[in-house]
């Protein structure tokens, strides 16, 4: 029986995912900002995520807030951390894949959460202690035991170009090991299929917390690890994410730390 914080928050991304889809056959009418260099938002963005704070303060008008576009609003102990469009570019070029997060936070530790993929109706819910899902079917991660034959996932944001030849040189030492890697678009969707068991792993640098509170729960709850490029456990302050089954997470921290400059495996 899912918790009621996780109730209301897949109530609240339902919501923003009726809003995304109701707009795809409209994107290119959509007002576009460029926020930083290749950062952008739409009002879709901003849409969907009025609409899940809207969901979430009706529920709890105490607790804090921090979303993309919005920003950090009140303070508290509890704190819901939401990306209304995970995956923005895919949605603005017409690319199938993208995704609603929405995570519950207790002195920064995620203890509910909720990833939805609106397109295929697919709906992630994990909390603390419970165990994770999908569409109410309990999730595992996968059981491969190292990185041969490992299917991992991973991003190249456009905020970290200034690591490209350290990230280049992880992803070919991960790649040298594993059968393939896959960049699709949407981290908390990466971090959901981990947790699926259809990844085997995942990593990538410089994430923002609203891209993966939600998802790295899923990952624990499924039975899996997440932690920084340099092995250590939890959310990492740094951005710079590994996450997978036990053992391959251990293996992708070997092969990671070895390729790594030191500002990278930084907490």
């Amino acid at each position: 029986m899912p918790r009621p914080a996780v109730t209301i928050a897949a109530r609240a991304a339902r919501a923003a995912g009726n809003i995304i889809l109701r707009y795809m056959n409209r994107i290119d009418g959509l007002n576009v900002v460029e926020k930083q260099q290749m950062d952008f938002v739409s009002e879709v963005d901003k849409l969907a995520e009025a609409e899940i704070i809207k969901e979430l303060r009706r529920a709890y008008p105490d607790h804090a807030i921090l979303g993309e576009e919005s920003g950090a609003i009140g303070k508290g102990p509890l704190q819901w951390v939401i990306d209304p469009l995970d995956g923005t570019h895919n949605y603005l070029r017409g690319i199938p894949h993208f995704s609603v997060s929405i995570a519950l936070l207790e002195k920064g530790v995620p203890v509910h959460g909720v990833v939805f993929d609106p397109l295929r109706d697919e709906l992630y819910t994990a909390s603390k202690g419970d165990g994770a899902f999908l569409n109410d079917r309990r999730m595992r991660v996968s059981k491969r035991e190292n990185l041969g034959g490992a299917m991992i996932a991973t991003g190249f944001p456009y905020r970290q170009r200034a690591h490209l030849t350290p990230q280049l040189d992880m992803t070919r030492a991960i790649l040298g090991q594993a059968e393939d890697i896959r960049r699709s678009g949407s981290a908390a969707l990466d971090l959901a299929y981990t947790a699926a068991g259809r990844y085997d792993g995942y990593f990538e640098i410089g994430l923002k917390p609203w891209d993966m509170a939600a998802g790295v729960l899923l990952v624990h709850e499924a039975g899996g690890r997440y932690c920084d490029f340099a092995g250590r456990d939890g959310i990492p302050a740094s951005g710079n994410l590994i996450a997978g089954n036990l053992n391959v997470a251990k293996a992708m921290v070997d092969a990671i730390g070895a390729n790594a400059t030191p500002a990278l495996l930084k907490a």
